[in-house]
């Protein structure tokens, strides 16, 4: 079957999550990624739990359709292969701490040299410049510096992480997009360029309303629990069984919702509700109020009556629930496949549904090294190179 990246080779020097997660992607959609992992060890989730036969399920979660190598990229022979991979690349990821590559030699300008038309991505904790680039920076770091803790969990609470490495994951979805954008532009011209980004900036980028808030009034925004900043009642409420989510996030939807839901029609011309700016300014008084209804009846009696309102809303699952869920079985957001060492494993499925060029599991992630000796072979290495190489522990 015809993938949209299927002529795009990239070499993948990213571990844990940021870069695997834009590298599978790719990888999704037709790209040749080559992950070089570091020798002897590779990649520091291959330890996290849990273990399908001594194979990690957090590392073959991020890292199908890759082929990978292991390599000693601290001796110049391991470098040599590098650079001889380079050759034969659109695309350079890396996410060492800035300054290390160029003390390892496979900076830009090294690498460029090499391939001038190279596409070369780097993801760090704070960028490549700054007051800060030297430090190392993890998920957390990244959400306590974007202030995105502060904003998170309930009022009068504290600081709280994100349920998700959501810096990880942003980080992982811009170097996509970049490493896209670039590769048009690369096709288009023939030439390559230079990345940068950060953990840091692809999460605060993603504060849109937050910084609404800011720049256009000065105020900063605290946590909120399960409520929007802008929009009244959007918010989960408390049922007699559970829990749900309520989003009447405009007039017309506020009104049904009072008419059609919970028979309060009043709630309508009392002043403090009487349109969005007012619901926003009461917010408190306003979910006391709807609370003390919906918890008098079980979630699905309110799921039922919203949808026939025609009032978004929707149940607040355990992940348990949510795997179990069959909207998200109908979408195939769980597919299950092969692994050579770990046996059968399930994996979450491709979110965007192509109609010609639909992403497709290829191959499940490597073993440690699996491919390393078929690798290069294609970049004509003999058998006794090889094997030489393997025996100064190079691969």
């Amino acid at each position: 079957m015809q993938q949209a990246l299927q002529n795009m080779r990239v070499v993948d020097l990213t571990q844990v999550l940021a870069g695997p997660y834009c590298t599978m992607v790719l990888g999704d959609l037709g790209a040749d990624v080559i992950k070089v992992e570091k020798y002897p060890d590779g990649d520091d989730t291959r330890t996290m739990r849990p273990f399908a036969n001594n194979e990690s399920y957090c590392y073959m979660m991020v890292n199908r359709n890759k082929r990978g190598i292991r390599l000693n990229i601290k001796e110049e022979a391991g470098r040599a292969i590098l650079y001889d991979l380079v050759k034969t690349a659109d695309v350079f990821i890396e996410n060492f701490r800035p300054g290390t590559t160029r003390k390892l030699g496979i900076d830009y300008e090294t690498l460029r040299a090499v391939n001038p038309g190279l596409i070369y991505c780097s993801i760090s904790g704070y960028g490549q410049t700054g007051p800060y680039s030297h430090k190392g920076g993890f998920d957390i770091m990244a959400q306590g510096l974007s202030g995105i803790m502060s904003m998170t969990g309930e009022k009068g609470g504290r600081p709280v992480k994100s349920g998700i490495a959501i810096h990880d994951i942003a980080a992982g979805v811009t170097a996509l997009y970049s490493i896209l954008a670039a590769y048009v532009h690369k096709m288009k011209t023939g030439e390559g360029q230079y990345i940068d980004l950060s953990l840091v900036d692809s999460g605060l980028a993603w504060t849109v309303w937050e910084a609404a808030a800011y720049f256009g009034a000065g105020e900063v925004s605290g946590p909120n629990g399960s409520a929007h900043r802008v929009s009244a009642p959007y918010q989960g409420f408390r049922t007699k069984n559970g829990h749900i989510l309520i989003g009447a996030a405009n007039q017309k939807l506020w009104e049904r919702f009072c008419q059609d839901v919970i028979d309060r029609p009043e709630l309508m011309e009392d002043p403090r509700f009487l349109t969005n700016s007012d619901r926003i300014r009461h917010v408190d008084e306003l979910e006391a109020i709807i609370q003390e209804i919906i918890i008098r009846e079980e979630s699905q009696y309110w799921l039922e009556k919203l949808d026939k309102a025609g009032i978004p809303s929707g149940p607040i699952y355990r992940y348990d629930e949510t795997m179990n869920d069959p909207h998200i079985r109908a979408r195939e957001m769980i597919i299950e496949y092969e692994h050579p060492v770990a046996g059968p494993i399930v994996n979450l499925g491709f979110p965007a549904k192509f109609s010609k060029t639909p992403g497709q599991v290829r191959r499940p992630a490597p073993y440690l090294g699996q491919h390393t000796r078929e690798v290069l072979r294609e970049l004509n290495y003999s058998e006794d190179a090889i094997r030489e190489l393997e025996e100064n522990h190079i691969i």
